[in-house]
């Protein structure tokens, strides 16, 4: 895939398949409009499709914000029917990348507040760098969290504490968020990318249509369906290439050489 040109992202693919995709809008601490969330829409469709895109890691531009919320402009104008509209249109743009298949990693440097909190809910794991804060303020505008955050925050830190930080606003610096559960470590700035593509490279070394499948049956975790939905999965990947390719390594004593089918 060549990156094409966006107005709000910087899309760069390296040698092993990661792609970092930034959002970048440092003067306005990266927030979230239109223009972003259609970017962003467009960005996983094309990187759904590339065979060459392993995985993801997702930033922000700047040392400050990761994603610092959604544009207040914009909100301020909505009514009931245009405020519905939104809310369903950022849950799916945000449920692509949850669903994309591919590894998505949120490197959450500074501010992930609102949509951005949100945004990084929606990854598949999130590494934090040691000045990341956490909140969802939307009660303080007088809305609730519209991009899928009511759902996803008590599925990941639980619902008594989902309910505390969404009721009263509050936020979390990085610490605490590890301690909830809601990053999966915790660096330095300068430590946090080269962190994030360790983690990567972990998971890549692993069988591509393995780790895809995996993400769907983790995905379905909190359906009624979720263990038929796992034992279907598990039955397909038992006529892969890859398994074949994995469990006869494995009794051989070899390194696997996926395939990706």
């Amino acid at each position: 895939m060549t990156p094409g040109h966006y107005e709000t992202l910087l899309l760069d693919i390296d040698q092993d398949g990661i792609a970092l995709l930034t959002v970048n809008r440092p003067d306005k601490l990266n927030a979230l409009n239109s223009t972003v969330l259609s970017e962003l829409e467009s960005t996983v469709t094309r990187i759904r499709e590339d065979d060459d895109v392993k995985l993801v890691i997702l930033t922000g531009a700047g040392e400050k914000a990761f994603v610092a919320g959604a544009d207040i402009k914009e909100l301020n104008t909505l009514n009931s029917e245009s405020g519905e509209e939104l809310s369903r249109r950022g849950q799916e743009v945000f449920a692509g990348f949850e669903n994309l298949g591919k590894p998505v990693i949120a490197l959450v440097n500074g501010y992930a507040l609102g949509g951005g909190a949100e945004l990084a809910m929606a990854c598949h794991m999130r590494i934090a760098t040691d000045n990341a804060v956490f909140g969802l303020p939307e009660v303080g505008l007088g809305l609730i969290p519209g991009y899928g955050g009511t759902q996803r925050l008590p599925a990941l830190i639980g619902k008594s504490k989902a309910m505390e930080l969404i009721l009263t606003g509050g936020q979390v610096k990085a610490g605490e968020a590890m301690s909830l559960g809601l990053v999966n470590g915790v660096y330095s700035t300068e430590q946090a990318l080269d962190e994030a593509k360790k983690l990567a490279s972990k998971i890549l070394k692993n069988g591509p249509v393995a780790v895809e499948k995996a993400i769907e049956a983790v995905n379905s975790s909190d359906r009624p369906d979720g263990f038929e939905k796992e034992a279907a999965l598990f039955g397909e990947l038992c006529d892969t290439e890859d398994f074949k390719e994995g469990t006869s390594a494995f009794l051989d004593k070899r390194k696997p050489d996926f395939k990706g089918r």
